[in-house]
C-alpha cells in the first residue's frame, strides 16, 4: 500500500514520531497546503503532498504551524483571485511572527497573475505554475536562501504519471487523466495557465486504479479540463471507461468535466453498458443561444447540445445531468437569455453552476469583444435562472 503523507494537528511538531514500523525520509519540515478551485487543483495538491512527503515533509492542518505554506490556486474567475489575494495578507502577519516561513502561490493563478502577486505580494517566495510541481524541492531550498523562486513555464509533455499523489482517507478517490485543454473558449483562461492537452496511457491508469482499490477506495472520479476528449494512443475515452470498469473491487467510476462536442458514441455506449460507470454527467451548456455560443466558440450549436441530451436520455432514462450556464456574456440580448431560460426549462438539469459573466484579462473575449451587458442587467438574468432552477431541482429531488 502506499504511503500516506502523516497529518498532525496543530499541538504537534514535525519531531513526533509518526508511528512505529514505518519508514520514513529525513525529516525536512512541515507543510500546509490549501486549495482554492475545482476537483484538478484537489488533485494537484495532492500531487505536491506526494512531491513533498517523498523528501522528508509532514501535513499541518493548520498554516501557523507550517514552515511552509503553499496555496494552490484557481483562475477560473476573478471572484476567486480575490479571494486568495485577500488570504495572502494574512499569511503575510504569519511571515512577520514568523520570518523565516516559506510562502508560496502555486497553480493557475500563479500562472496567470504572476506579476500582480509581485506587485501586490511581494513577501512571497515561490511562484509555481501547474507544470511546475517537480520544482518544488528546489523551489523551497531556493526561498529557506532568501532567494525568490519562480517556475512557470508549460511543458507540453508534463503529465505526473511516475509521480505517486498522497489522498485523505476516504472511499472517493481523484484520479487525473488528462492535462490541459486544446478548445480556447473565449471566457476561458485555462488554455493559457494549463497548456495544451495531453493524456496518460491506458495501462498506467488502470495499474493506478488498482492500487486505488488495495488502498481501499471503492470510487475513482476521472479528471480533465474536457476529460471526454481523452485521447492516448488509439485508446479513446470510452475504451478508457471500459477497461477501467473491469478493475476488480472498484464499485463506481465517475468523470468530471466533459465537453459536449466531445461526447462520443463509445463514451455514451460505456456509460450504458459499464455497470461501475455512474449515469450522471455534468455536461457544460453555457448559453441556450447559438448566435452565443459561437461568440464563447463553444464548437456546438444549441440544437446540436439539446439532441445529444436526447440521445443520452434514450439510453440512459434515468440519467442525471448537472450543468454551467454563464448569463450576460458579451453581446447577449434579451431574446439570446431567453434562449437560454427556456432550455433550461426543456432539460430540466438536476443541477446547475450559474454565473454572471465577468470579463477575464488574458482571455480572448478580453481582447477581442465588449462587455457590454450592464451589470443590473445581468444580475437579474443570473437571479431568474437560479429561481427557475431552484424549482426545478427542488421538483425533481421530491
Amino acid at each position: 500500500m502506499r504511503r500516506k503523507l502523516p497529518l498532525y494537528n496543530s499541538i504537534q511538531t514535525a519531531t513526533t514520531p509518526p508511528g512505529k514500523g514505518m519508514a520514513l525520509p529525513q525529516v525536512m519540515g512541515t507543510v500546509y497546503i490549501e486549495t482554492y478551485g475545482c476537483q484538478m487543483n484537489v488533485s494537484d495538491s495532492e500531487l505536491m503532498a506526494g512531491i513533498l512527503s517523498g523528501i522528508g515533509y509532514y501535513l499541518l492542518d493548520r498554516a501557523e504551524d507550517a514552515d511552509v505554506i503553499l496555496i494552490n490556486t484557481c483562475a477560473i474567475r476573478e471572484n476567486a483571485e480575490e479571494k486568495v489575494f485577500h488570504r495572502l495578507q494574512h499569511l503575510n502577519s504569519i511571515k512577520r511572527r514568523k520570518p523565516d516561513t516559506v510562502l508560496g502561490v502555486c497553480g493557475c493563478m500563479a500562472q496567470h497573475l504572476r506579476q500582480q502577486i509581485i506587485e501586490a505580494a511581494p513577501f512571497v517566495d515561490i511562484i509555481l505554475g501547474p507544470d511546475a510541481y517537480r520544482s518544488l524541492p528546489q523551489a523551497i531550498h531556493a526561498a529557506r536562501s532568501k532567494d525568490p523562486f519562480v517556475g512557470l513555464k508549460l511543458d507540453r509533455s508534463e503529465d505526473y504519471a511516475d509521480l505517486a499523489p498522497i489522498r485523505k482517507d476516504g472511499v472517493r478517490a481523484w484520479l487525473t487523466i488528462q492535462r490541459g485543454c486544446d478548445k480556447m473558449c473565449t471566457f476561458c483562461v485555462v488554455p493559457f495557465t494549463r497548456g495544451r492537452e495531453r493524456s496518460i496511457s491506458v495501462p498506467i491508469l488502470a495499474e493506478e486504479c488498482h492500487r486505488l482499490v488495495d488502498e481501499g477506495f471503492k470510487e475513482i472520479v476521472l479528471l480533465g479540463q474536457t476529460v471526454n476528449s481523452y485521447q492516448a494512443g488509439k485508446h479513446d475515452f470510452g475504451d478508457l471507461l471500459v477497461t477501467l470498469n473491469q478493475v476488480e473491487g472498484l464499485k463506481r467510476i465517475r468523470f468530471t468535466s466533459p465537453h459536449p462536442n466531445d461526447a462520443s458514441e463509445p463514451m455514451i455506449e460505456a456509460m450504458a453498458n459499464c455497470d461501475k460507470v455512474c449515469q450522471q454527467i455534468h455536461l457544460p451548456l453555457q448559453s441556450g443561444s447559438t448566435r452565443v455560443l459561437q461568440a464563447m466558440r463553444r464548437t456546438y450549436t444549441a440544437n446540436e447540445y439539446r439532441d445529444l441530451v436526447a440521445q443520452m436520455r434514450d439510453r440512459m432514462p434515468n440519467l442525471s445531468i448537472s450543468t454551467d450556464i454563464i448569463v450576460g456574456f458579451c453581446g447577449e440580448t434579451e431574446e439570446d437569455f431567453q434562449q437560454t431560460y427556456s432550455m433550461m426549462a426543456e432539460i430540466r438539469y438536476d443541477s446547475a453552476f450559474m454565473f454572471k459573466y465577468s470579463d477575464r484579462e488574458g482571455t480572448l473575449a478580453h481582447k477581442s469583444l465588449t462587455d457590454d451587458v450592464p451589470e443590473k442587467v445581468k444580475i437579474e438574468r443570473l437571479q431568474c435562472i437560479i429561481e427557475q432552477q431552484y424549482q426545478i431541482s427542488h421538483q425533481i429531488n421530491q
